[in-house]
């Protein structure tokens, strides 16, 4: 009789664990309960936080530093992957421009700036990629991809004929804009937007009234940066031929991804896809038995091209069942059902704190991980 497979393809827990550390703690729990169990660790990712470290271990790539502007214009040490091939270029923009870079009473999306991630595609132009993948969550932003811009070259001018100041709050002063200095290597290269939501630009479901709020909009400043970036949108669909407003996937990072798809000619593509995709893990799931894969809260979202949900996607094809271990189980889980998921099993075993939850999280992954082999291999 043939082995019991599991294939392990977590997202990082955020804040607490990486993919890979949450991969080995979930397989250190089945191996507990039956050591004979093979087993595949497959760190994932959806274009946030830990897909650039998922792609240079997969393809034993490399990282190269570069200095960059923080969200407020700080001077940070920051960096990008090159993928094994040596013409791959992989940018998670968390790492310029992301929330965990600010101090939670620095977070003011009228103010902070996507420019640093502009700078780290130039440091990598000059590094001859022509070829990129852009990871785009975790922004601390809300500027529609105006600093990313005029880090390139673009100007963004007011109706005096001067350039506009960083971030949100200053897109509604945007009355023209100038490409002639977008730097020509643009249009030499490749951007795949690995893009985790499918939130329009703007709008009640834009990257304002969604993702505003967590990043520091009160309800009048959620109103304030809709408006503005409605006034961009429109400003780019003068210039560029292109209405992003009601586009699925460019209310990514704060409407990043409408600037890339309208201005560096970008595919959106699901983080999770690109990420599967790279790691082979439709060879790995076929001949499975079962899948577990896991993020730090599993509610409404995860539905919305989250890892757990893309994960399921390709197990579903072989008719494999699929486990989501996740740390809070929020609202509207139910909606996983229909994606391919079998379950969605909380890792909290006990009334505790956050804090308690995401310092324990490794002994509380084995434990749930031991759970539930033992339950399905009975």
């Amino acid at each position: 009789m043939a082995r019991m497979k599991i294939v392990i393809a977590p997202d990082s827990f955020k804040g607490s664990m990486s993919a890979k550390r949450v991969g080995v703690a979930i397989d250190k729990g089945i191996k507990r309960a039956f050591p004979e169990i093979a087993t595949v660790i497959i760190p994932m990712a959806d274009g946030g936080e830990g897909t650039m470290e998922c792609l240079i271990d997969a393809t034993e790539g490399r990282f190269v530093k570069a200095t960059v502007k923080d969200p407020l214009g700080r001077d940070i040490e920051s960096g990008f992957g090159i993928l094994g091939d040596q013409t791959t270029c992989i940018i998670e923009m968390a790492m310029s421009s992301g929330l965990y870079l600010i101090a939670p009473h620095e977070r003011n999306p009228l103010v902070t700036t996507t420019y640093g991630f502009g700078q780290l595609i130039i440091a990598a132009l000059d590094h001859g990629c022509r070829k990129f993948i852009l990871g785009l969550g975790g922004s601390a932003t809300n500027d529609g991809g105006a600093g990313m811009l005029q880090a390139l070259g673009v100007e963004l001018l007011n109706q005096d004929g001067q350039s506009v100041g960083f971030g949100g709050g200053e897109l509604d002063a945007i009355a023209a804009i100038r490409t002639a200095g977008l730097d020509p290597r643009i249009a030499e290269s490749e951007f795949v937007v690995a893009c985790d939501v499918d939130n329009p630009f703007v709008g009640p479901s834009g990257a304002s009234a969604v993702f505003g709020p967590q990043k520091g909009a009160a309800p009048a400043v959620v109103k304030l940066l809709d408006r503005s970036m409605n006034n961009f949108a429109d400003a780019i669909q003068r210039v560029q031929g292109v209405a992003i407003h009601d586009m699925p996937g460019t209310g990514a990072a704060g409407g990043l991804s409408g600037a890339i798809l309208a201005f560096l000619n970008g595919k959106l593509e699901s983080g999770v896809s690109i990420i599967a995709r790279v790691m082979e893990l439709d060879a790995a799931v076929q001949d499975a038995d079962l899948v577990i894969t896991g993020e730090g809260q599993a509610d409404f979202q995860t539905a919305r091209g989250k890892t757990p949900c893309g994960v399921a996607h390709v197990a579903r094809q072989y008719g494999v069942p699929v486990v989501i271990l996740t740390g809070a189980v929020g609202t509207g889980i139910d909606s996983l059902y229909e994606h391919g998921v079998t379950a969605v099993v909380s890792i909290v075993n006990r009334p505790m704190t956050l804090e308690e939850a995401m310092s324990g999280a490794e002994s509380l992954l084995e434990e749930a991980a031991e759970g539930i082999i033992r339950i399905y291999n009975r």
